[in-house]
């Protein structure tokens, strides 16, 4: 019977070693970074809204500016890199790619980073207007911004 669990023990003694090894090297790896940082990206969006002075409601097309804040709730900064609307032909970032930082704010004004519709008709104060925004990080998140009456914010 000794014979038996000392080949047992020969036979185990291979596949534990190589499988020490492999944990102390996997532990290495992620020790110096080579498993890269794992961060949940968190994003809101509050005062998403259309200004009803930024575009005519006669009929023809015209543009529309967005007025959003959106917080990065996470500890990883996040990057806006587009968005779409179905009331709109076309949606820009006036300003390219936004950064949003790690915990921080950034508000979407015609004079500063702008989100704008072109190609707008039909809007009405009240009018809720889905808006997806497309980030590096969080991925798509659907909005709806409201559209205001004039002196309205």
């Amino acid at each position: 019977m000794s014979s038996w669990a000392g080949g047992l023990a020969r036979a185990a003694a291979a596949p534990v070693v190589c499988a020490a090894a492999l944990i102390g090297l996997l532990s290495a790896w992620v020790s110096a970074g080579g498993a890269g940082t794992i961060a949940r990206v968190r994003i809101e969006v509050r005062l998403a809204a259309i200004p009803m002075t930024s575009f005519l409601s006669q009929g023809a097309p015209s543009s529309a500016h967005t007025y959003l804040t959106i917080r990065n709730l996470a500890g990883a900064p996040d990057e806006l890199t587009g968005a779409a609307s179905p009331a709109a032909r076309r949606v820009t970032l006036t300003t390219g790619p936004v950064t949003i930082p790690a915990h921080g704010d950034v508000t979407f004004t015609p004079f500063g980073p702008d989100v704008t519709l072109a190609g707008v008709r039909h809007l009405v104060a009240g009018q809720r207007v889905p808006l997806t925004l497309v980030f590096r990080h969080a991925g798509r998140i659907t909005v709806e911004a409201t559209v205001t009456a004039p002196g309205t914010p």
